[in-house]
């Protein structure tokens, strides 16, 4: 259940039960969010479609280490075969009306340059084309399907969900069934980031 507030751009996090979800009876605007959420760190703050925003704490220990295994990797392509990798420090306002934060995502040189500085600067005003979610101890694995199902439906062309404790890495793609694979060595983006391929085995060694 959301908690009603006239504005949240006064909240105060301080002795507030985490995980947190607030609906403002006005949706804050982007630039709103964008200094609520640089006031706020190192919470993760996204608003949905609803407009309402759900607040969270920051991710553990071995959650940020599985996603730098990703990142770097990611980052590590993007610098040699183009294409802009973003960590989970970015959100993307997506055609929804959701600001929403991957753990870590590409969008190609084209669509990137497409964008004014004003909107690089903010929250991009678009889907990332490939996005990956590493599943932390916290996360609710219905929420985090239901995510990766909403990053699709937003233009998403590539999604991975990778989840260590299952050992998994569940590939989800526009108009075709999710594939589960269990503790790959690689996963290899055959759209995208073509040709992008994660080494995984660090993954299931923690």
């Amino acid at each position: 259940m959301a908690a009603l507030l006239e504005h949240p751009t006064e909240l105060k996090l301080d002795g507030i039960a985490l995980p947190a979800v607030v609906r403002p009876s006005v949706p804050m605007s982007d630039s709103e969010l964008l200094e609520f959420s640089s006031r706020h760190q190192p919470f993760r703050i996204e608003r949905n479609a609803k407009g309402e925003l759900e607040i969270m704490t920051p991710v553990g220990g071995r959650g940020s280490w599985f996603e730098g295994i990703v990142i770097s990797q990611l980052g590590n392509w993007a610098r040699v075969n183009g294409g802009y990798a973003f960590s989970s420090g970015a959100g993307f306002s997506l055609p929804d009306g959701s600001v929403l934060s991957p753990d870590a995502s590409w969008v190609s040189a084209g669509v990137w340059a497409a964008l004014t500085p004003e909107q690089q600067t903010g929250f991009p005003p678009l889907c990332p084309e490939f996005i990956v979610e590493v599943r932390s101890a916290s996360d609710s694995l219905g929420q985090l399907e239901a995510k990766m199902q909403q990053w699709l439906a937003n233009g998403a062309r590539l999604a991975w969900l990778i989840d260590p404790q299952r050992e998994l890495v569940v590939v989800l793609r526009p108009g075709r069934d999710a594939e589960a694979i269990l503790r790959p060595e690689r996963v290899v983006a055959e759209t995208g980031p073509i040709g992008f391929e994660l080494s995984c085995e660090q993954l299931w060694q923690a």
